[in-house]
């Protein structure tokens, strides 16, 4: 199921009569969130955000373990596994594990650095130590309160911001903003910036930096002078396929699916065979990528999808590195 549109349009009819099950639902996440988190005996930092819908964790967790590194420390990954059949803690191989046992996410983070998955946090941060790591790098988990944080950067999309600024079902925020931007040190605000601004406005001392996705040089120029189908099943297909567009790929047709979807043999058939159809190539993201391998009846979209990885960029690099210094410290 697709995000409704309403949620990030100005309130109307719909979230006006959803409101009273958001303000439930923002109660209980408050009351979670208030309570107090276990400490995991080394630095913990949390990337998150405060809406549902992806607004480039993945891409920021991975950045930050690359300077992490770089700073000298050895991160480890810990993530819920959104999507996976394993509870953990578990150590992803991403050579054996497939999305169905561990989660697309957990996937692409395994390639970068050692990846825990587990539903719980507490004992997956246990683990993490247990295995050598001298910090972790949590995927998500904002909202979580089992584990205390050292720093929290809170990932916002520039174009859409908190859309509508209801709590869910009414709009698209987790919880209430009040409680979330106090359990948050830095705002991060990726791409166009028109639509944060009401977030920016209540992030007071808080720094505030500003990112961009950035994709492989070398996957744009093997689309060179093509023109393509493509299709994505994340968070914000639309920013997707707007990367794409400002990187020179001419996008013919587009396709987009719901958050984390799991693609049909029939589904896969109907793209492949449209696109050789239309003359097109195939181009998709590296977690629908992830989501396909292992799966013999996507074994032909798989080989015909070409992938765009994108990579966090951060204007203020030298103000997150003594961010990331302190935290270390």
């Amino acid at each position: 199921m697709r995000e409704p549109a309403f949620w990030w349009r100005p309130p109307g009819l719909v979230s006006s009569l959803l409101a009273p099950l958001g303000a439930a639902y923002g109660i209980i996440t408050e009351r979670r969130m208030t309570r107090r988190g276990a400490l995991a005996g080394l630095p913990v930092i949390c990337v998150g955000n405060f809406t549902l819908g992806g607004t480039g964790k993945t891409p920021t967790a991975l950045m930050l373990a690359a300077l992490l590194r770089e700073l000298g420390a050895t991160p480890f990954f810990l993530t819920r596994g959104y999507g996976g059949s394993i509870e953990g803690p578990h150590r992803v191989d991403h050579e054996k594990d497939s999305a169905g046992d561990v989660g697309d996410e957990a996937l692409l983070l395994a390639r970068a650095a050692p990846t825990i998955v587990a539903r719980d946090r507490v004992l997956g941060a246990a683990c993490a130590k247990a295995m050598g790591a001298s910090v972790i790098v949590m995927d998500d988990g904002l909202q979580n309160p089992s584990l205390a944080k050292t720093l929290t950067i809170a990932v916002v999309d520039g174009r859409r911001g908190i859309g509508n600024g209801l709590v869910f079902p009414a709009g698209p925020l987790r919880a209430p903003l009040n409680i979330q931007m106090t359990r948050c040190d830095v705002l991060l605000v990726v791409g166009e910036f028109d639509g944060a601004r009401a977030v920016v406005a209540r992030a007071g001392a808080r720094p505030v930096l500003h990112g961009r996705l950035t994709p492989e040089p070398t996957a744009v120029s093997s689309l060179h002078a093509r023109k393509v189908l493509a299709f994505a099943g994340i968070g914000d297909p639309d920013k997707f396929f707007a990367t794409a567009e400002q990187a020179g790929i001419a996008i013919a047709e587009r396709r987009a699916f719901a958050d984390h979807h799991r693609f049909s043999a029939e589904e896969a058939a109907e793209l492949v065979m449209n696109a050789e159809h239309d003359g097109l190539s195939l181009l998709t993201t590296e977690k629908d990528r992830a989501r396909m391998a292992g799966d013999p009846a996507l074994a032909a979209l798989a080989a015909k999808a070409h992938v765009l990885p994108v990579t966090m960029v951060v204007g203020e690099s030298d103000a997150l590195r003594a961010l990331l210094a302190r935290a270390l410290a």
